[in-house]
């Protein structure tokens, strides 16, 4: 087990709908990063933006962006995590890899499709709840939409950190800010949320505010940026163990099952 986990938050424009360009640049903003690390987190769709038009993206598990991650991973010997459009049996999911140094592959996909921009209609839900392991810790990965959905987030399996990547507008960023913090307090984990910043295709800004919250809801990382930016934050396991065991909010918890 690693006391400390060490993640580096890619706050990041994106092209619209160009997987070779988007890889490019994020490939430099990796490169920069000078110091070992655990865990390289970019934002949802990452390779496109956030686009109903998957046919136009689609990638599958053989594709160009997977190879792409698992040499990042090797190459700077940290896991890297983020979200891009899969295509697979005939279905287009928005799906979240995990990707270890070892070449290990974890995928969650999206539950809770955005409805109000027809995501629900050209992608298919997710059915699986996913906890990964990794040097000890439990991550708890969801994208962007999932993150107003607390019942699917509950920490029932006692895992470690919650992950929200995200493509969130700045029209509803108040919410995106609140709802991280909420989520932090009421399952005494960290939480952590990484947005994307600029303007796509459709004219939407995306005002970043990617953050960190430790399990009593304080936040670890800067103020509200809106830029793109680099970001290194140090979870600590100790700060987990030791909150919960005074405190003990989560022996409280209700049980209950999920029908999905």
């Amino acid at each position: 087990m690693q006391e400390d986990l060490k993640i580096v938050i890619i706050q990041s424009n994106l092209v619209w709908e160009n997987p070779f360009q988007n890889r490019v640049n994020l490939n430099r903003k990796i490169e920069s990063i000078s110091q070992s690390v655990d865990l390289i987190i970019l934002p949802e769709m990452f390779t496109s933006g956030f686009t109903i038009n998957p046919e136009t993206v689609a990638e599958t598990l053989n594709g160009e962006t997977v190879h792409w991650m698992i040499s990042v991973s090797k190459r700077k010997n940290a896991a890297i995590v983020g979200s891009i459009v899969i295509a697979e049996n005939n279905n287009f999911y928005n799906r979240l890899l995990f990707v270890s140094p070892n070449g290990q592959i974890s995928q969650y996909n999206k539950r809770h499709g955005f409805s109000l921009a027809g995501e629900d209609k050209v992608y298919t839900s997710g059915t699986e709840k996913v906890i990964i392991e990794y040097k000890g810790w439990k991550i708890c990965p969801q994208i962007c939409y999932d993150l107003r959905f607390p019942v699917w987030a509950r920490n029932t399996e006692n895992y470690d950190v919650l992950l929200y990547v995200a493509n969130w507008p700045k029209p509803r960023i108040a919410a995106w800010d609140t709802l991280l913090k909420a989520r932090a307090i009421e399952n005494m984990s960290y939480c952590i949320g990484v947005n994307r910043v600029g303007l796509d295709a459709n004219n939407y800004e995306y005002p970043g505010h990617s953050a960190v919250y430790d399990v009593l809801g304080g936040k670890l990382t800067l103020e509200n940026t809106n830029k793109e930016s680099v970001e290194i934050v140090t979870l600590t396991k100790t700060h987990i163990e030791k909150k919960r065991k005074h405190l003990g909010f989560l022996n409280d918890r209700d049980t209950f099952s999920l029908t999905v």
